[in-house]
């Protein structure tokens, strides 16, 4: 028997009905903008330590050399390019946010779809047309148990993503409404990650499980590998064994009228969103007030950043990107919030956590995940009062497309000083003319 049969039916009539006729110019256009910031992100994370060690041991097993993996010259079989570009995408937390849901939708999107465009031809409207749609259905079912999912421990991205794969994919592969609910229901059985494994390798492990299950669940479909008529909300389907009680209104109303990629964040920080806001503030301070010398911090922020990131003892870089002790007085220290001021010199640095010993953090449901309140104590007992409404890169305060290029032209510089990425960046702006994006993720990999 069925709970609130059909839900799971109508997303998929959904994502199999649309077509690019349907879809505002705005919205390839932000399609575009998180593409941009995907090559970026990727390209940061394609030499750290967790992927190279993911890599040797997906290489192993190997027999394909069929996609490319972001900014390196090896090539792997499809489904292990995109565990493995995903894992890269988020492994220093500097990708796109859904912020209703704190979902990082293309670390788990992108890299399914582009390794299907390195197996099928397919065009540019094809890629940007699935990767709206994608998006869409694992917002949705993330809006629809949000917050109390990501709270109960369950690492949202991983566990909404492998939905969002699963539907871009499918629907490139011009599934039918039925075989996308199969998708739909191989992806809901491999959903899985947790919040325990924020900042540890293993987090990548849910994250890049998310992209290959997603891939895997929609090729299944194309061979008519069936699933249950209800994934979603059947009586032992996925909310229920999650011990949810869906709102069921976010999954359909409006579908087709209101895109969620519309609230993508993208993040001028590789670290946590929820960060952001409190190094907006301590990082403006700090320019105004280079010479003061900080007694005591106290950051006054949304539950989730204290649930997320009250870590004040941390030993690993991936443990700095989810600390606002780090992230503070990193920032109060260097004047900076890149890349370095969460590698593992910075944590260890003595300085930066003498520091961390000196934030606490408060927690103040009025405030919004995009906002927070810094009170900084100097040695001349002065109290200084900061605030930030919208972080930079928020939906309501985003970063400009050229903004965007330049985080992806410092990627790429970080990577291969050598290497012209301004082809890539004129290939996704012109998606919607090209004929066959096949070698748009090659655009990354150095030629010398």
């Amino acid at each position: 028997m069925l709970q609130n049969p059909g839900v799971t039916e109508r997303l998929a009539n959904f994502v199999t009905g649309t077509r690019w006729s349907d879809l505002p110019k705005e919205m390839s256009h932000q399609a575009k903008r998180s593409l941009i910031n995907f090559f970026a992100v990727a390209l940061t994370g394609c030499r750290n330590e967790t992927f190279e060690i993911a890599l040797a041991t997906l290489a192993t097993f190997s027999g394909g050399q069929q996609a490319t993996l972001i900014g390196r010259r090896e090539r792997i079989d499809a489904l292990s390019a995109a565990f493995l570009n995903a894992a890269g995408a988020n492994v220093l937390d500097f990708c796109d946010t859904h912020v209703p849901t704190a979902i990082h939708p293309t670390a788990p999107l992108a890299p399914a779809l582009l390794a299907l465009a390195e197996l099928r031809r397919m065009s540019g409207r094809d890629l940007l047309l699935a990767f709206v749609l994608g998006q869409e259905i694992e917002c949705r079912i993330g809006l629809a148990m949000s917050p109390s999912h990501y709270n109960r421990g369950w690492h949202i991205t991983a566990t909404c993503g492998v939905f969002g794969a699963a539907a871009g994919s499918g629907k490139l592969l011009a599934l039918s409404p039925q075989q996308m609910i199969w998708a739909l229901g191989s992806a809901a059985t491999q959903a899985a990650g947790l919040c325990e494994c924020l900042g540890t390798a293993a987090k990548s492990v849910g994250v890049g499980n998310s992209a290959r299950g997603g891939l895997l669940s929609a090729l299944l479909a194309a061979k008519d590998f069936a699933g249950p008529a209800e994934p979603l909300t059947g009586t032992q389907g996925y909310y229920h064994a999650l011990n949810e009680t869906p709102k069921l209104s976010p999954l359909t109303d409006g579908l087709g009228e209101t895109w969620e990629i519309a609230k993508t964040s993208y993040k001028p920080y590789p670290c946590g969103f929820v960060l952001h806001p409190v190094l907006d503030c301590v990082l403006d301070w700090r320019r105004d007030n280079p010479d003061a010398v900080v007694e005591k911090v106290k950051v006054i922020g949304n539950p989730l950043l204290g649930l997320r990131a009250d870590r004040p003892k941390i030993s690993t870089s991936a443990q700095s990107q989810v600390s606002v002790q780090h992230a503070v007085a990193a920032a109060l220290i260097t004047g900076k919030a890149g890349v370095v001021q969460f590698a593992e010199a910075c944590v260890n640095d003595p300085t930066v956590a003498a520091l961390r010993g000196k934030v606490e953090v408060t927690r103040d449901e009025s405030i919004s995940t995009v906002a927070a309140t810094v009170e900084i104590v100097t040695a001349d007992g002065k109290l200084h009062k900061l605030s930030q409404t919208a972080a930079r890169g928020s939906d309501s305060n985003p970063m400009s497309d050229q903004d965007l290029e330049n985080k992806l032209r410092n990627a790429a510089v970080g990577w291969n000083p050598r290497h012209d990425i301004a082809p890539l960046i004129d290939a996704i702006w012109r998606l919607d003319q090209s004929e066959d994006v096949s070698q748009l993720a090659a655009l990354t990999v150095p030629r010398q």
